[in-house]
């Protein structure tokens, strides 16, 4: 059997930003405890993203210039997933122009699945494309809530341009309860911290641990990076010191990012792949219900393999808020009044929305065959010289770059973001696009700015729970 390897990875960052001591500052009153730990600054998704979204953006990164129709298998881990009876990594597939005979999967329940999911991918027989992607909710006023973050990572996992090989690996099961979150609830309950500490973490992963570098055949002392995900402060050192690891802990991403549940070992491994020169060796955990651990070595197709953006990239395209209320509303924390505006039907006609798929999902606008001239939607005949549609052929406009023409900020209609920034976009290909803007700062946006595409939710039903998915237009330096 061909070994199979990480070729590409990428991630995504949301960019809203929120300071820990505005939060810390919203619940002195109940709880003063939290304004030590009221460090650096943490991501949250905007009311359109989802691990859906993340997920796309993610494999987007990873894919660079690359045609996702080569992908066999999409596989999406999250234990915070839009859907329960519904696949999400179908979702994903679609918008990143994967071919419609792609396998797809949503691995979910433990904070180990993002670990687990590639594990089991390094160990297939097909090219795939993982995905962890997680934006936890904690209660307000809790310690989680300071701490937990959301982002998205990717890996490219294939026989070809291998940058990162696995050397070794091992699992640990083991129903070790030191969280849970019940179907029903929208937080974790959680158990006390030194227990978890020192009879989980400090006695599990060793033993995973030894097992992984048993199986690569190498000691503790021929691995250069450890990566442990935590969202305990302090846990990954405990570990390292445990085990007798002497190169270097990775950083757990607390500021800029925070602890992104089943996302964090992946996000946190793509950060150390960033950095990593080739012949390195990474030691991966991922810890939960029992213990995932991978041993990669790179290779001298690393410094080739980086993504465009990557953690680092995103981290740095931060878009900083000072409004805590607005991450609760986002997370739907509270129960806002918006008014009569808001009181509309988002119902989606699902039969409308299959039919239009193939324009739809990867934003595939088409070109006339006889004058060339590109649009948005296909209509039944060109706009420019009226030939039929039978000689379109598609242009995905998710990867082009684009400008803007008009821009409104729209302050009267019902939007969960206010103002709705909507404008004109002209695409590099000559195709001229009515679009949603999003992710605009205080300055708002100028005539002629560069901008590129963002999968995002156009709408929610929230009588049936159902969010309606396309593509917006956002500023060329943001994720």
């Amino acid at each position: 059997m061909t070994q199979l390897g990480i070729s590409r990875f990428g991630a995504y960052v949301p960019r809203l930003r929120l300071d820990r001591s505005v939060i810390a500052a919203a619940h002195a009153w109940m709880a003063p405890g939290l304004r030590g730990q009221a460090k650096g600054s943490r991501a949250f998704t905007s009311w359109d993203e989802d691990a859906i979204t993340m997920g796309v953006e993610a494999a987007r990164d990873a894919l660079g210039q690359r045609d996702a129709a080569a992908v066999r298998a999409v596989r999406l881990a999250s234990t915070h997933l839009p859907y329960a009876d519904l696949q999400n990594a179908a979702i994903v597939a679609r918008a990143i122009g994967a071919a419609r005979t792609v396998a797809t999967s949503d691995i979910t329940g433990s904070q180990r699945a993002g670990t687990s999911a590639l594990l089991q991918a390094l160990k297939g027989a097909e090219a795939s494309l993982v995905i962890g992607s997680d934006n936890p909710f904690a209660k307000p006023a809790s310690a989680q809530e300071l701490g937990f973050g959301a982002g998205a990572a990717a890996f490219l996992v294939s026989d070809e341009d291998i940058a990162a090989r696995l050397i070794g690996s091992a699992t640990v099961a083991d129903v070790f309860v030191d969280h849970f979150r019940n179907s029903d609830a929208d937080s974790d309950y959680v158990w006390e911290e030194r227990w978890v500490r020192d009879e989980g973490y400090a006695k599990i992963v060793p033993a995973a641990v030894n097992a992984a570098l048993a199986d690569a055949q190498i000691s503790i002392g021929d691995v250069q990076h450890f990566v442990m995900p935590s969202y305990l402060k302090g846990a990954a050192d405990a570990v390292a010191k445990k085990i007798k690891f002497a190169g270097t802990v990775a950083p757990g991403l607390e500021d800029g990012v925070g602890y992104a549940g089943a996302a964090q070992a992946l996000l946190m491994l793509a950060a150390t792949l960033e950095k990593a020169q080739p012949g390195e060796r990474i030691l991966l955990v991922g810890f939960g219900q029992g213990a995932d651990v991978l041993i990669f070595q790179t290779t001298d197709s690393i410094k080739a393999a980086q993504p465009v953006r990557g953690v680092a990239g995103s981290i740095a395209d931060a878009l900083p808020t000072d409004s805590y209320l607005r991450m609760l509303s986002f997370y739907n924390g509270i129960e806002a009044e918006w008014g009569m505006r808001s009181e509309k039907s988002a119902k989606t006609a699902l039969t409308d929305q299959y039919r239009s798929a193939g324009q739809l999902e990867g934003f595939n606008a088409g070109k006339c065959g006889s004058c060339g001239t590109v649009q948005f939607p296909q209509l039944q005949y060109c706009v420019s010289c009226h030939a039929s549609n039978e000689g379109f052929s598609n242009v995905p406009l998710r990867n082009e770059q684009a400008e803007v023409l008009t821009s409104t900020a729209d302050w009267l209609s019902y939007h969960p973001a206010p103002p709705l920034w909507v404008g004109f976009v002209r695409f590099d290909s000559g195709a001229r696009v009515l679009m949603e803007m999003v992710d605009i700062g205080k300055d708002g946006i100028d005539t002629g700015a560069k901008l590129r595409m963002v999968y995002r939710i156009k709408e929610k039903d929230r009588q049936r729970g159902y969010n309606r998915y396309f593509w917006k237009a956002t500023p060329l330096g943001a994720a």
